[in-house]
């Protein structure tokens, strides 16, 4: 104990004597400061991002079907959905989960991808219109046959607006690139004699504009969008982020499907609207200027010359209320629309939150917002399992968001879809699937005939082949049978039906979510629940909620492994530089160390002191920049850290990341420190105490 006090003493003496002291503490304080905030900031978006991916669709656990070509990936993966094998009866998963102590809840899953079609302005106006002659068809009211004048009337305007842009642009590129057809059918919509006769035969005439008109207007959206099939209220019961944001929830058993607010306004909203509030969010939480940023310029600039769709949606008395109210805002006495709107929409930094509040005030509540409204039915085709396309009539209720992921695009990507819709998109024969091919088949007189009979049965002798029948005119009546059958069977009944909750849990699924009740359990119970499976049976993989979410869990992984490396790499620097340092060191206190000698210390005495000296250099140099690291998170901490993107939202699991310093990151640090320090010592001190006394007093300073 005496001769370490001693060490103590001269290791503090020459603390600060030599430049090369302070050069290698130097080293040293600025390596802890880069593991205390690195390994702080990295554990704490871990922890973000395990919140992110929990709370909003994995659970802590993911179970799937061992027969899987791929490995489940919530959130997609390369080269599209992941080929998941699936699980006959969701039953027996939950059966065996709920056996587990640890197991809270268990949500059905199935997540895949689809295509969707909004249609154009013109589409969607032409369906309006023919979902009034369907209810005057039953009878006609006098506010029924207004409303039909009155988009009747949109129509046609929207018709002279498409003419005014084919001339404009024959006057730009050459005649011939006209399509003739095109302006054939233009002509016969914008004549008089085609409207006297609207009446006589509605649905030709709209079929005629559907087919000849519509595709003319270049407007519409294919979409494709990832959504999530599940039971909706054990979903909502379980992933407690979860908030309807408009409209309502699916009720209980219910086929139905909500939207997520970030997809409902990225993809379906005005777009002119859309760019609007993206340049308010830039401006208000990311302070950008539109002067100084080119992104907001650009939109600014698509605003003035994207004015079509606006000009498209509104009916001719819509059109004079927009002049009337952009004049008033403008002090403007120019009377046509299409040239006030790209006046109104040039923005800069000086009037833009003026007009972002008038364009709401004044024009929003002349236009859909929204191409598809709360309340209305979207058709969704995908591919089944087998290949072929099915689609399904499936009602929008709502929109909703995850709490603190309400900007990011990789949790905003996901739709809810109830599991029976999903079910059949997949492309499982569901109960009244079923019943809908038992009707057609009933009714188209189809024959079921086995294998070995089929050639008797097609060309069997005159009057035995069974399969055979003289085609007669009028025998089969279109309407009857296709109406009757499946589109009141599909829509009608499909839409009405309430499921139990046993046919929802005793079908398909390709995964099942698992909340833990002791997280920190949750490796243990992943093994339990894979040998527990194995035992039953059941030819299932647990996998964790980091695996489960395929490139994005691995995020964090790679993260930590690239500060590690750098730490590494800045540490090897350290220690050949605090290694090159300690010699020269040496090698100015020879004389020293040979008077030490001389009077009678040890070999062992020099290498302790040498040793000691640099460990109390570290520690000292440690505990400064450890308190310097500590004190930049404990700042980071309160103002937190600004998710400047969307992706950043998902990863920082809000809109700011407010980091933790852990005593783990501390230790971790001073560890790296003395390890370094000491390995950097050993041979200077080696070679200290190869120094001879008559050596070192022969020694010139």
């Amino acid at each position: 104990m005496s001769q370490l006090k001693l060490l103590l003493q001269v290791a503090l003496r020459n603390l600060f004597v030599s430049k090369i002291n302070i050069l290698i503490g130097g080293i040293i304080f600025f390596g802890t400061v880069l593991v205390v905030v690195g390994g702080a900031f990295v554990d704490s978006m871990d922890e973000a991002m395990s919140r992110s991916i929990i709370g909003s669709v994995a659970g802590h656990l993911q179970v799937y079907s061992d027969k899987s070509k791929d490995e489940l990936a919530l959130f997609g993966q390369m080269g599209g959905e992941a080929d998941v094998g699936a699980v006959d009866d969701f039953s027996r998963i939950k059966e065996l989960a709920h056996k587990h102590p640890n197991v809270k809840t268990v949500v059905p899953m199935g997540t895949s991808g689809a295509l969707i079609t909004s249609g154009n302005t013109v589409d969607l106006t032409l369906a309006r219109l023919r979902d009034l002659y369907k209810k005057a068809a039953q009878g006609e009211t006098p506010e029924l046959r207004e409303q039909i004048h009155s988009i009747q009337s949109h129509v046609r305007h929207m018709i002279s607006l498409l003419e005014e842009d084919m001339k404009r642009r024959s006057e730009i590129v050459d005649n011939k690139a006209t399509d003739l057809a095109d302006v054939e059918a233009l002509a016969r919509a914008r004549s008089e004699a085609f409207w006297a006769d609207f009446d006589k035969d509605p649905f030709s005439s709209l079929e005629f504009l559907e087919n000849r008109i519509a595709p003319q207007v270049t407007d519409g959206d294919m979409l494709y969008i990832r959504y999530v099939g599940t039971d909706l209220v054990n979903f909502q019961g379980t992933f407690d982020r979860m908030r309807i944001v408009d409209g309502v929830p699916v009720p209980a058993g219910r086929r139905g499907m909500l939207l997520s607010k970030f997809s409902y306004e990225e993809f379906f909203k005005l777009k002119t609207a859309r760019r609007l509030d993206l340049i308010k969010e830039a401006r208000t939480l990311n302070h950008k200027m539109i002067a100084s940023d080119p992104q907001l310029e650009r939109w600014v600039k698509e605003n003035q010359t994207q004015t079509r769709e606006i000009l498209f949606q509104l009916d001719p008395i819509k059109t004079k209320q927009a002049v009337e109210r952009l004049q008033r805002v403008l002090g403007s006495q120019e009377q046509e629309l299409g040239k006030l709107l790209p006046v109104f929409f040039t923005m800069d930094d000086a009037n833009f939150d003026t007009r972002y509040q008038q364009f709401y005030a004044e024009l929003a509540p002349l236009l859909d917002l929204y191409r598809i409204r709360l309340g209305d039915d979207l058709t969704i085709s995908a591919f089944t399992r087998t290949g072929y396309v099915q689609s399904v009539n499936v009602k929008i209720y709502g929109t909703y968001q995850f709490d603190g992921l309400e900007k990011s695009a990789l949790a905003g990507a996901l739709n809810l879809m109830d599991l029976m819709s999903f079910r059949e998109l997949y492309g499982y024969l569901t109960v009244e699937k079923k019943a809908e091919l038992d009707k057609l088949q009933e009714a188209s007189g189809v024959q079921e005939v086995k294998r070995e009979d089929a050639e008797s049965a097609l060309f069997g002798e005159e009057g035995t082949a069974s399969l055979v029948a003289n085609a007669t005119p009028g025998l089969i009546d279109e309407d009857q049978q296709l109406d009757g059958l499946a589109q009141k069977l599909r829509r009608e009944e499909l839409a009405n039906r309430v499921y139990t909750q046993q046919e929802l849990e005793s079908g398909v699924v390709l995964s099942a979510a698992i909340i833990l009740k002791d997280p920190e359990q949750l490796e243990q119970t992943m093994a339990e629940l894979q040998t527990s499976a194995k035992d039953s049976g059941l030819s299932l993989r647990v996998i964790s909620w980091q695996k489960a979410s395929g490139l994005i869990g691995q995020f964090v992984l790679v993260a930590k492994l690239v500060l590690y490396f750098a730490v590494f790499i800045i540490f090897v620097v350290a220690l050949v530089i605090i290694n090159n340092a300690m010699m020269m060191a040496t090698l100015q206190r020879v004389r020293e160390v040979g008077t030490l000698r001389a009077i009678g210390a040890q070999r062992s005495f020099v290498l302790n002191m040498v040793l000691v000296e640099t460990l109390v250099l570290g520690l000292v140099f440690g505990t400064v920049g450890a308190t310097v690291g500590g004190a930049i998170m404990q700042l980071l901490g309160r103002v937190g850290i600004p998710a400047s993107n969307e992706a950043l939202y998902f990863f920082f699991s809000g809109p700011r990341l407010f980091p933790s310093l852990h005593v783990s990151n501390l230790v971790e640090a001073f560890i790296i420190v003395l390890v370094v320090s000491a390995l950097s010592t050993f041979y200077p001190a080696f070679l200290a105490t190869r120094v001879s006394p008559l050596q070192a007093m022969q020694t010139d300073e």
